[in-house]
């Protein structure tokens, strides 16, 4: 393993966009772009109470396991492709479709028909009691109480809207004070961040940076270090104001970002090479966000993955599901892999990122879940042993699933 020459942080340039607010509605969001994944957090809210589920989604449908033993509880007809996004409340999944994001309740099996309408649903951010979605083709922001989530009846709770100036493939988050840091970009391109604070009738800037070329996907890491994916980096949102990291290549792209809110170390997916086909990678990125300081750690060979194969776990480590078929853990203090836990079959990447292929969920605690769809299977592992503790066959080919870890 290669580890590679560092790049530290300046102070961005503030960029002066104006972006339109909208009021309080419960409106908004269809298909993600290319390489999405949800905020990969190790602090997913933990259950004390109520049933614990797995969703899965295949062609046409959504099989809905119990989480300790993997059981398949329900299956429910869906569109041919759909994403899932768990919604934080520790009983709901988002669905995305065609028509937005669709709440399916998992407690009891079904797909509620309460949508969040959009032209193109993209990110779900769960963080600090709000879940955040994003509506790529209209540009719009729609912050949910979590906890409302949990107890809907019949209709959507009230939810907060944010329109950006351009329609984009975009993400927000809701800070713990009420900041929102989302992004800015149009149709053609994503060129930064913002940050804005909410009065009556419009939103104030705090902060914003036209300096993170292309940005994709965002993490939160200790003390509220938010981290967003760059062409040529990253871009950190903390205390109030944007530093751009320089990756050490020309061309360094970070799309989506792995995080631990108990973690000042942000692990993201990384890409060096502009013309490489597949989406196979070979190297992560380390950003302390402490240090202000970004990494490039090169893997072993043997050592692919792509967006959906990294999470974080016990004691704030990274864990990656490798093409070998192996759980590589990856100290991010170090950049060091310090364990290997055989799993499933080898397996190759993908034609196109919408296919089916192995993937790797994390809980906030000590088990993961992952999918073998050439077996068409889930298996839920310890990452401190790897131990598979439980196996589903299913009867179709698992695409993406979420987790919902029962009622609060």
């Amino acid at each position: 393993m290669t580890r590679r020459h560092l790049r530290y942080g300046a102070p961005a340039a503030l960029l002066g966009l104006a972006l339109l607010a909208s009021g309080c509605s419960s409106n908004t969001a269809g298909d993600a772009a290319a390489g999405d994944s949800s905020s990969g957090s190790a602090s997913e809210e933990h259950a004390h109470s109520g049933e614990q589920r797995v969703a899965v989604s295949y062609a046409g449908g959504i099989a809905v396991l119990d989480a300790e033993t993997l059981e398949l509880v329900d299956e429910l007809e869906s569109e041919e492709f759909t994403r899932l996004n768990a919604a934080g409340d520790g009983r709901h999944v988002f669905v995305t479709t065609s028509q937005g994001f669709e709440l399916l309740d998992t407690a009891e099996p079904a797909l509620t028909g309460l949508v969040v309408p959009a032209s193109a649903a993209g990110h779900v951010v769960r963080h600090a009691g709000k879940t955040v979605l994003y509506d790529d083709g209209a540009g719009e922001t729609t912050v949910f109480d979590t906890h409302d989530l949990a107890h809907v009846d019949g209709e959507l709770p009230e939810a907060v809207t944010h329109t950006a100036e351009h329609p984009h493939h975009g993400v927000s988050i809701e800070l713990e004070d009420g900041t929102l840091v989302t992004t800015v970009g149009d149709e053609t391109s994503r060129s930064g961040a913002v940050a804005l604070h909410a009065h009556d009738d419009h939103w104030d800037e705090v902060a914003s940076s036209d300096q993170c070329p292309g940005i994709h996907g965002e993490g939160t890491a200790a003390d509220e270090a938010v981290v967003f994916g760059c062409e040529n980096g990253a871009l950190l949102y903390a205390d109030g104001a944007f530093t751009k990291l320089d990756a050490p290549d020309a061309y360094g792209r970070m799309g989506n970002a792995f995080v631990s809110e108990t973690s000042p170390i942000v692990v993201g997916d990384y890409k060096s090479d502009p013309d490489a086909e597949g989406y196979l990678l070979g190297s992560v990125a380390l950003i302390d966000t402490v240090a202000e300081k970004l990494e490039v750690v090169d893997l072993p060979e043997n050592v692919r993955y792509t967006f959906r194969d990294v999470t974080r776990g016990p004691d704030d480590l990274a864990y990656i599901l490798s093409t070998d078929g192996s759980i590589h853990v990856l100290d991010p203090e170090t950049g060091d892999l310090v364990d290997e836990f055989p799993v499933i079959d080898a397996w190759e990447g993908p034609a196109e990122w919408q296919d089916a292929h192995p993937a790797l969920v994390g809980t906030g605690g000590d088990t993961a879940y992952v999918t073998e769809p050439a077996a068409n299977s889930v298996h839920a592992v310890d990452l401190r042993t790897g131990e598979i503790t439980a196996t589903a066959e299913l009867d179709h080919t698992p695409n993406e699933f979420a987790v919902a870890l029962g009622e609060h």
